[in-house]
């Protein structure tokens, strides 16, 4: 069962290297026990070696981004594929809610949201001794990045308006996460 989610949105730089992606980081970062989604603004560069995806891992491939906006999510009590569909479940909340933002040309390919064949986000998912992580990456600013990417910066959206999608998007996410742990609740056994 999903246990009750709470998120936060940090209001500082951070820098985000793939070291971030362990257990118990945003409870370090907040105080906040549970599952959790914490949200932050920063640059993003992910060596080979710091990489969790094997498949990026064996190609050699590397994340690199002026800015981005990070969520690092850790879920306690669940297993990798329910992670896997949490991750999936983010990624199809923010491409629907860049559309009601203006962002028609937006499209979903699994995991990631792709702008007139151009990234806009990363996303990965694994597990710890004792939670399930992901880690979500938009582009603010995607200088450097190693692909054809595109930011939010390119709709125009400074770093407040950035923090206020992530705050829309977590809370519209954890109320979805609250409703479903309600739906395996309210039923009765057929």
């Amino acid at each position: 069962m999903i246990a009750p989610v709470q998120f936060r949105v940090l209001d500082e730089t951070i820098a985000y290297t793939g070291a971030e992606l362990r257990p118990h980081w945003g409870l370090e970062r907040t105080r906040v026990y549970g599952s959790l989604l914490t949200a932050f603004i920063g640059p993003c560069e992910v060596a080979t070696e710091k990489l969790v995806d094997m498949e990026d891992r064996l190609a050699r491939d590397h994340i690199r981004a002026r800015s981005m906006l990070h969520i690092l999510g850790e879920f306690f009590g669940m297993e990798l594929e329910s992670g896997v569909f949490c991750q999936r479940l983010l990624i199809a909340h923010a491409e629907a809610l860049l559309r009601k933002h203006g962002w028609t040309a937006i499209e979903r390919e699994g995991d990631d949201l792709f702008v007139d064949g151009k990234k806009l986000s990363v996303s990965i998912a694994t597990v710890s001794s004792v939670s399930v992580l992901v880690h979500w990456g938009f582009n603010v600013d995607p200088e450097g990045a190693p692909v054809r990417a595109i930011g939010l910066s390119e709709l125009g959206w400074g770093t407040a308006r950035v923090l206020d999608f992530a705050k829309e998007l977590l809370s519209q996410y954890s109320l979805e996460l609250e409703d479903i742990r309600i739906a395996q609740c309210k039923v009765r056994p057929a």
